[in-house]
């Protein structure tokens, strides 16, 4: 995806890096074997992904690409009502 934006976005890296903590947990307490641990870990997860899409939602996430041809019509009518 050369020339994208994918990904870089404050709402992006914290999600993902919510979710990777949780991930960290989950792993050390499922091989300390605390399943209320392993558990707790996931809703960390989960939470990552509330959290992103909250963020997202908020402004903070990618902007919608405007595609060159509906951008010229909007000009093309623009300057037919001046």
């Amino acid at each position: 995806m050369a020339g994208s934006n994918h990904g870089h976005t404050p709402a992006a890296w914290t999600g993902v890096i919510i979710a990777f903590i949780g991930f960290c947990v989950s792993g050390a307490f499922m091989v300390l074997a605390n399943p209320l641990g392993f558990w707790a870990g996931l809703v960390v997860v989960a939470l990552g992904g509330v959290v992103g899409l909250a963020m997202k939602a908020a402004g903070m996430g990618a902007k919608k690409p405007v595609h060159d041809d509906l951008a010229k019509a909007i000009a093309a009518t623009k300057a037919a009502q001046a």
